[in-house]
């Protein structure tokens, strides 16, 4: 394979799927369900892309177990009855590109296995990706342990892996995989914030990213 990368790795929420608002929403609801003290837009955005658990430790810290499990089922609970979320404008066809350009994909993100899953099917995007991981099935993010099993399991070295995301998490998990960070402008984290992380590039777009890669010399 001519190609720079063999395996590209996206992240979902903020890079595939448009669901930022539907996230939020859902976790202010639980909060409210739970009587917890009421959080900014801000600080429930910051945390999207970390594993349920740990969006609420940093949320709510030291928060004590009995109320740690009602808000992640009343989360669970509202995110699940009622998702309008959409891929981003342009999603389906670069997957479906990059797909018959022979990449090998996959999915590693902070969602938990049961709304990732519903999710692959509402979009007809799981024949797309090769496998998939969540956080509730291995470390979050930004430790390395989710993308080094998707490595290990298509048997693809680091330096030939790209991870895809819009968060500062999806760019530390890359570099503490040794993977090559790609970063997206149009997701969670602010563009400063995503340089800070030395990505190989920013895309304004995922439409951008088929033309991003053929422009890779290979070795570079």
């Amino acid at each position: 394979m001519n190609k720079p990368f063999e395996l590209l790795v996206f992240d979902w929420d903020g890079t595939v799927m448009d669901s930022e608002a539907h996230i939020v929403a859902s976790m202010q609801r639980a909060i409210d369900d739970v009587a917890l003290p009421e959080l900014p837009h801000a600080a429930l955005k910051d945390v999207i892309g970390l594993g349920l658990a740990e969006a609420i430790e940093r949320l709510f810290p030291g928060i004590e177990t009995g109320p740690r499990q009602q808000l992640a089922d009343r989360y669970r609970y509202h995110f699940l009855a009622d998702d309008p979320c959409e891929p981003f404008e342009g999603a389906e066809e670069v997957l479906r590109e990059l797909n018959r350009q022979g990449y090998l994909m996959a999915v590693a993100t902070g969602k938990g296995r049961r709304g990732l899953d519903r999710l692959l099917d509402t979009t007809g995007f799981r024949p797309l990706f090769h496998i998939t991981r969540c956080a509730d099935e291995t470390r979050s993010k930004p430790h390395p342990q989710m993308l080094q099993e998707i490595m290990a399991v298509l048997d693809v070295e680091p330096s030939r892996t790209l991870m895809i995301g819009d968060t500062e998490y999806d760019l530390q998990m890359a570099r503490n995989a040794g993977a090559a960070p790609l970063a997206v402008s149009y997701g969670v984290h602010d563009v400063a914030r995503l340089h800070r992380h030395s990505p190989r590039g920013c895309l304004d777009a995922i439409g951008e990213l088929p033309a991003w890669l053929a422009a890779i010399e290979p070795g570079s």
